[in-house]
């Protein structure tokens, strides 16, 4: 048999547990994760080889109704993978399902867009670990009827249980194919990008209400140090939409964004594996999630 490989898109509402299922399946943490839904802007690639097989697993944006250009670009972001790959993985939450009579409209909207994409599917019932057991049977068997799935899997990405299975049935429906990355390769997103990534994933997880939404944040500089402890200096820029937020991001006496750098320092460290010298300031880039041109100016690509 020859090597197999391709692209596999993990879609689904915002929430249900896509980048845990993308970090449960690298075997490390590279997609930020909150209880915040909407954490995930962007494509994350996450790549896992094996001597006959390699799959590119593509964590998506949860597809949802919001308004604004920001949440545009977020949802374009979650079709676009799915046309893009050669399989989708549509994950919905058990933990919703089960308290459910019928597929709600969310799901059925996101169901249109496989539909339409005209990829082979995967049901991943996600949280299954928080359900009994046998409330899942109907669940299976109403998404079973609504469309043609190459497989159902019950999981949980938080647990590993199921993940296994999961790989299975995506690996034996691959292509025949190319390697796409060097063996070893983990993403192609670049550093800079992770860097911000970590930042977003503690002003996400620290602040609330509206501020966690309103913050992009940029790196500014990556630069060795020298020395022998190959120090790695690291300035960033957190952009917020108002002068309130900015007060709220700063925090009394600097303490929030103290905190902020402080945890996203311990993560970039164990990821990086170096120490790391981590420099954060606040701005305000006013109503930037409204335009186009707000967000090419706080580094997204619309």
């Amino acid at each position: 048999m020859g090597f197999h490989s391709g692209f596999v898109a993990i879609i689904g509402r915002p929430n249900v547990g896509k980048s845990t299922l993308l970090n449960r399946l690298l075997g490390t943490k590279l997609a930020i994760v909150t209880p915040k839904p909407q954490t995930t802007r962007n494509r994350i690639t996450g790549i896992v080889s094996w001597p006959d097989c390699q799959i590119v697993f593509l964590d998506t944006p949860g597809i949802h109704e919001g308004k604004g250009t920001l949440n545009r670009f977020m949802v374009d972001e979650a079709i676009n993978s799915l046309l893009e790959a050669d399989m989708v993985c549509f994950m919905v939450d058990a933990e919703y399902e089960v308290r459910a009579d019928d597929i709600r409209p969310e799901e059925q909207g996101i169901l249109g867009h496989v539909r339409n994409a005209v990829r082979p599917a995967i049901l991943v019932i996600n949280k299954v670990d928080r359900v009994e057991k046998n409330l899942l049977l109907p669940v299976l068997d109403r998404y079973a009827r609504a469309f043609p799935f190459e497989a159902l899997v019950p999981l949980s990405a938080l647990q590993g249980d199921g993940v296994d299975s999961l790989v299975h049935e995506v690996k034996q429906r691959l292509p025949e194919g190319e390697r796409f990355y060097p063996e070893g390769q983990l993403t192609d997103r670049s550093r800079d990008f992770i860097i911000s990534e970590f930042i977003r994933e503690k002003a996400f997880l620290l602040t609330h209400q509206e501020v966690p939404y309103s913050v992009a944040v940029v790196v500014d500089v990556v630069q060795e140090r020298p020395g022998k402890d190959r120090l790695l200096y690291i300035a960033a820029t957190l952009h917020v939409e108002r002068d309130s937020q900015k007060g709220i991001l700063v925090g009394r006496r600097g303490e929030m964004i103290r905190q902020i750098g402080s945890q996203a320092r311990t993560d970039l460290e164990a990821f990086l594996k170096r120490r790391i010298f981590l420099e954060l300031r606040v701005r305000v880039e006013k109503d930037w999630t409204r335009s186009d041109r707000g967000l090419t100016r706080v580094g997204f690509t619309p």
